[in-house]
């Protein structure tokens, strides 16, 4: 007699993330696995528009940036059980001196269960004069950091955050605790954000 296995393999769920950035796809598949681990999931990258500047320069436009990215990529594919977009941005302090420009990203998740968003924010850290001045001149950060401090495409690697501090945190795990804090809602779906 032979017998069937019934048991039912529970489909890997499908985040979509708005960037094709690698550094930006695994952050986002970290914070899944480690806040979901009991769930697989399929991710795939995708470009969409931001809508805002190319180096969003507040945190209102940054913001705006990652909810813009998430619901673009939504747009684009309706099919998937989430979107994150991840946006990183700038902005100066109000005195706007020397070492008064800082650094941080938000993260937005959406997801198609129940139309919730949830948003985080990374840490702020303050960018070097050095830097400072040619973002606040029109270039956009990673290509400052890449000027600064001599190297080619430091955002899909370890950004300005990991030339920082000396590799000590990374761009993926700078992004991955702000993802993880952006899913609070959906470990949480009894509650009301």
């Amino acid at each position: 007699m032979e017998s069937t296995n019934t048991q039912t393999t529970t489909p890997a769920k499908q985040i979509v993330v708005a960037s094709k950035n690698p550094v930006k796809i695994g952050a986002a598949i970290e914070g899944f696995q480690r806040m979901f681990p009991n769930s697989k999931y399929a991710t795939q990258g995708i470009n969409v528009p931001s809508g805002v500047p190319e180096q969003p320069f507040s945190d209102a436009e940054t913001l705006q940036g990652a909810l813009n990215r998430a619901q673009n990529a939504r747009e684009q594919e309706p099919h998937a059980d989430y979107w994150i977009g991840i946006e990183g941005g700038v902005e100066d302090t109000p005195d706007q001196t020397a070492g008064t420009l800082q650094s941080f990203a938000w993260v937005v998740v959406i997801d198609r269960e129940r139309g919730r968003i949830g948003k985080a924010r990374t840490a702020t850290f303050y960018q070097p004069e050095e830097v400072a001045k040619l973002v606040r001149g029109g270039m956009e950060l990673g290509h400052a950091d890449d000027q600064v401090f001599g190297r080619s495409n430091s955002k899909q690697s370890n950004g300005s955050v990991g030339l920082l501090t000396g590799d000590v945190i990374g761009r993926e795990a700078y992004y991955v605790q702000a993802v993880i804090l952006a899913l609070i809602p959906f470990k949480n779906g009894d509650l009301t954000f």
